[in-house]
């Protein structure tokens, strides 16, 4: 499969892609238009928790590649998501305790697509986005990846704190990372283990940061207070690797 995301136009081919089960990221819509075609489709896009975007027509003309678009335009993900479940099953099947990440607010793609091109490298069971105020799995996501996407199970949740519970319950310790944090060099990943990486700007919300077991921190030696989120992610992913492959204790 190629890396492009794809556009789907028009009204009878947007409303039947969500009746098949099409994973959609996001629907653009002109904004006013209220006739009934219109309207079943936002009602189907808002029962499958899809992004909806109400855009002036310009907009639309701009997105659109056929210059057919009647109004709307959805964009479906490049690649299927997987579920939270399927990444506990497959660390499962490996017999090894979980090893996932989570991203909170990460909005550029070539962020995204590093992170599941690490992850992949790293070994780690899944990566969790959130359905909202992140980037999806677009083509630009799996062209970074450099073909990872095929191979790292990525889950797209309506709501992180849930997500997070969930994954406590199973066991999961769920690690923050915050200035504030503790030295990261100082805890042990051994066991089933969670990083939350938030985005440059603004790190992880309120909420998701209150569910955090524990919040960790990279020792910062320069000018610059802060690290890319993929960068970050890496050192967390190599400092759990390298932890795992010393199961006997830490050096």
């Amino acid at each position: 499969m190629g890396y492009e995301e794809l556009k789907i136009e028009g009204r009878n081919a947007v409303l039947e892609a969500f009746r098949s089960g099409k994973t959609i990221d996001k629907l653009f819509v002109l904004d006013g238009c209220q006739d009934g075609p219109v309207r079943t489709i936002v009602r189907e896009a808002k029962k499958h928790d899809t992004i909806v975007h109400f855009v002036e027509k310009e907009r639309l003309d701009q997105l659109s590649e056929t210059k057919k678009h009647q109004g709307v335009i959805a964009v479906a993900a490049a690649y299927e998501y997987a579920e939270v479940e399927d990444m506990l099953k497959l660390a499962e099947e490996k017999g090894e305790p979980p090893f996932l990440f989570i991203l909170d607010n990460i909005e550029d793609p070539h962020n995204l697509g590093a992170i599941i091109r690490t992850a992949n490298l790293a070994g780690a069971h899944g990566v969790i986005i959130p359905k909202r105020r992140a980037v999806g799995l677009t083509g630009t996501v799996a062209k970074t990846s450099a073909g990872a996407v095929s191979w790292v199970k990525v889950a797209r949740v309506p709501n992180l704190v849930a997500a997070m519970e969930e994954l406590k319950q199973n066991g999961i310790w769920i690690y923050g990372t915050d200035a504030a944090g503790t030295d990261y060099t100082q805890t042990d990943f051994r066991d089933g283990t969670a990083f939350v990486i938030g985005s440059e700007g603004n790190g992880m919300g309120q909420l998701v940061r209150e569910h955090c077991d524990q919040l960790l921190s990279l020792p910062m030696y320069g000018k610059v207070n802060s690290l890319n989120a993929s960068v970050a992610a890496s050192i967390f992913m190599y400092e759990a690797v390298r932890q795992r492959r010393n199961p006997s204790g830490k050096p």
